[in-house]
């Protein structure tokens, strides 16, 4: 059983893994402080069991949740706190554990865990579930080479297809994502984004003006200069979405 902690409190990490290591058959494959850790993290090992701290600095446990491009497949809670039970449990975490976790009832929930992994095998478990969508005024989060951040999603003016990958445009730089424009495109709010052509995905918010091109098509000036073809049925979409 892989298992990895995530807790902004040292010595609550501390315990929970001297808690852990009493289980022959558990191995614990790494360590987050925060959600942007963690997310990074999780871009390198597969654990079978997320236990995660819920009120973190910046980003809580859902947020973390929220911002993975995979869900895990089983989420231990572990929290101070009681009022976010009900929340838990509708992300399908499999257990909500009160610190300080005591070993008995930990020793409940690593049987729990033994059992839903021994008759999930990797044929017989449910289909991955649909990335969470974004919404306006959420944040989204991105990883160029060691650099890890969020930025608003309205921040992001464009995108464009790379291969199997997304170059993601914003107002200080360019970084590339490991992930295809249609995954993006899936997982940002599509009030606000919209496909120019088969490569593009650009942010309404982001046009300084637009012109007629060739074909029934229109061409876009966005606001950082940068000029784009929306194709005849796309330009259709753009003028519907902007009023024209």
């Amino acid at each position: 059983m892989k298992v990895v902690i995530i807790d902004d409190e040292r010595l609550a990490r501390e315990e929970l893994r001297s808690l852990l290591r009493v289980a022959p058959d558990v191995e614990i494959v790494g360590e987050a402080a925060n959600a942007t850790e963690a997310i990074a993290l999780l871009e390198r090992v597969t654990p079978d069991v997320l236990f995660l701290d819920i009120e973190m600095p910046g980003r809580t446990g859902f947020d973390l949740l929220a911002a993975l491009p995979k869900s895990p497949r089983e989420v231990v809670f572990v929290t101070a706190y009681d009022s976010f039970a009900l929340r838990a449990f509708s992300v399908n975490a499999l257990d909500y554990l009160m610190k300080p976790v005591r070993p008995e009832r930990l020793t409940e929930t690593l049987e729990r865990l033994r059992q839903r992994l021994a008759t999930a095998s990797p044929a017989a478990l449910p289909a991955e579930p649909p990335v969470t969508p974004l919404g306006e005024d959420d944040q989204f989060f991105l990883r160029d080479g060691d650099r890890c951040w969020f930025v608003p999603v309205r921040s992001i003016l464009l995108i464009e297809a790379e291969g199997s990958h997304s170059r993601v445009h914003l107002a200080d730089g360019k970084p590339l994502l490991h992930r295809s424009l249609a995954a993006m495109e899936a997982r940002l709010p599509t009030s606000i984004f919209l496909r120019a052509n088969r490569s593009q995905l650009v942010n309404r918010l982001s046009i300084a003006h637009v012109e007629p091109w060739f074909s029934g098509g229109l061409k876009a000036i966005l606001k950082n200069g940068v000029s784009l073809e929306f194709s005849r049925r796309q330009a259709q979409a753009l003028r519907e979405n902007l009023g024209l």
